[in-house]
């Protein structure tokens, strides 16, 4: 029986990812016993993690962060009192960490257990803030993996759990908009926009918490529900409006956004110009290995077949064979 491309794609890349994690060695524990005060030493790997992958995507970053989370493990377990809620708060972070890589890798399993791995121990650090945040990544991965009424019920939570007027509330409603929008209810998601902004408007500015989110990140996430929802012309807007905002050092969300604004320019009718955009990104899907950019490139082949024919989406369907492993 025939395979979808993007399924065969993305397990093929989450695949890669697997194939990199390199076994926790005997010396490496051996190794963390030398080790003198472990926190900081993680925390620090986990933020250098973090700015890779903002350059060059989870495909290569994903086998680091999973070695260390054995390791930091590894330490935890074997620490007591404070020092043991210390790192289990940090370990937790990771995991979450993990779950989002694995998403972005395609390998939605993974995904689905790093996350709920960080939510049960959330709720042993009695961390509330992680946990609303946890609960947010839930939502996220829901709506992204086919069940938008699930992340409906676990943005709630989210928003329940957050501090009133914290922006862990403002990214609980940004979750629930966008599930409504995948749910085809064009009135709630846009009423939970706007609840957003007005939230973001008076939301504590200082914490770990949200530090990025700000207006222009809000428009960029309804541009993405505006699409979801059909309005195509206005969602292409908004990626174009995000592309040429964003930092060089956002290389991997520089191709999700090119992929995501190359389906709205083909929604809209703009072929041409879907096909040149597409090209970019897949460049970028290339060095990254990013399923989420992967998916919405399978999206722009289906949606430019029609238009075959034309040179740009010629060129554009030739690179990304270049790069996808076809079915038998």
């Amino acid at each position: 029986m025939p395979v979808p491309r993007r399924v065969v794609l993305a397990s093929g890349l989450a695949g890669l990812a697997a194939a990199a994690v390199p076994a926790t060695t005997a010396t490496a524990e051996s190794d963390l016993a030398d080790m003198g005060s472990p926190f900081e030493h993680f925390a620090q790997l986990r933020r250098v993690i973090i700015q890779t992958d903002n350059l060059i995507g989870p495909r290569h970053v994903l086998p680091a962060l999973q070695q260390n989370l054995l390791s930091l493990a590894t330490r935890r377990r074997a620490a007591r009192g404070a020092d043991a809620v210390e790192l289990l708060a940090l370990e937790t972070r990771y995991e979450e960490l993990a779950g989002w890589f694995a998403q972005d890798i395609g390998d939605e399993r993974a995904a689905h257990g790093h996350t709920a791995k960080a939510l049960d121990a959330s709720h042993i650090t009695g961390d509330t803030d992680l946990t609303a945040y946890i609960l947010g990544r839930k939502a996220q991965l829901a709506v992204d993996t086919g069940h938008p009424a699930d992340a409906l019920g676990l943005a709630s939570a989210a928003r329940r759990t957050a501090r009133p007027g914290s922006r862990l509330e403002v990214i609980a409603v940004l979750h629930e908009a966008h599930a409504h929008a995948v749910l085809g209810e064009a009135s709630e998601t846009h009423k939970a926009y706007d609840t957003a902004l007005t939230l973001l408007a008076r939301a504590d500015s200082d914490g770990v918490w949200g530090s990025w989110l700000d207006t222009a990140y809000v428009n960029t996430a309804r541009a993405r529900s505006l699409a979801a929802l059909g309005d195509y012309e206005r969602a292409a807007a908004g990626f174009d409006n995000a592309i040429a905002m964003l930092p060089p050092a956002y290389r991997r969300d520089r191709g999700v956004y090119l992929a995501r604004a190359a389906r709205a320019h083909a929604g809209a009718g703009n072929n041409v110009l879907a096909a040149r955009i597409g090209t970019q990104a897949v460049g970028i899907a290339t060095e990254t290995g990013s399923a989420r950019i992967v998916h919405q490139l399978d999206r722009l082949d289906q949606a430019l077949a029609p238009a075959a024919s034309e040179n740009c989406v010629a060129e554009f369907r030739a690179s990304l064979d270049r790069i996808v492993l076809h079915p038998a």
